[in-house]
């Protein structure tokens, strides 16, 4: 039986240690695989990425100029009418079916549908892009392309929604506690309060 003090890796695994630095013996020559000097023969002298022996690297030596568009592109996720065939007839293709096939992954900003191949059967196909050769192709096979509205925005709109019915059910616990402050306000005043009071009154007497 397998036990906590009798577990062992498997063989071939794991192997002996280079050891380095003992002599022609070890197997591994006089300067154990180095060679001689320089300074990839030095204790920890590595040469990082990108490192050209000193001289100006490549990087720098490229001009730098202009607007850069990348940070604005947007990822879409292809899609075929071959990838939709594995669906049956009449079903609603939609993100989350898509995902839980397997055919789409990962972050993008929407789904596009390409016309490479032919549908075998009508589909309700909703999704952000579709050209018009797919289009022509899945209205011809029976079915229907639906556009969404935003896409990934619809989050958006729906945590802005959820944000203000809490602000909503704040705001009356928020006119219940300033109510009961001026009920608070509006009670006698204490002991204390009338003590000072007859104590300013006998001073201007």
């Amino acid at each position: 039986m397998m036990r906590l003090h009798n577990l062992r890796p498997r063989p071939g695994s794991r192997h002996r240690v280079k050891r380095l630095g003992c002599g022609e013996s070890s197997g591994h020559g006089k300067t154990s695989g180095k060679g001689h000097k320089g300074q990839k023969a030095r204790s920890g002298g590595s040469i990082r990425l990108g490192f050209e022996g000193g001289q100006m690297p490549l990087i720098r030596r490229l001009p730098k100029r202009g607007f850069n568009n990348a940070a604005f592109h947007k990822n879409y996720a292809i899609l075929n009418l071959d990838d939709l065939n594995a669906f049956e007839p009449g079903t609603a293709v939609n993100e989350k079916l898509l995902r839980e096939s397997k055919l789409v992954r990962g972050h993008f900003a929407g789904i596009k549908i390409l016309a490479d191949g032919e549908l075998k059967h009508g589909l309700t196909v909703e999704a952000d892009k579709v050209s018009a050769t797919a289009r022509e192709k899945i209205e011809k096979a029976g079915g229907t392309v639906t556009l969404r509205e935003g896409g990934a925005p619809k989050t958006q709109r729906v945590h802005a929604a959820a944000a203000a019915e809490i602000s909503a059910k704040q705001a009356p616990a928020e006119s219940v506690s300033q109510a009961t402050r001026k009920k608070k306000s509006s009670k006698k005043p204490s002991a204390t309060a009338k003590l000072q009071a007859k104590n300013k009154t006998s001073q201007e007497s």
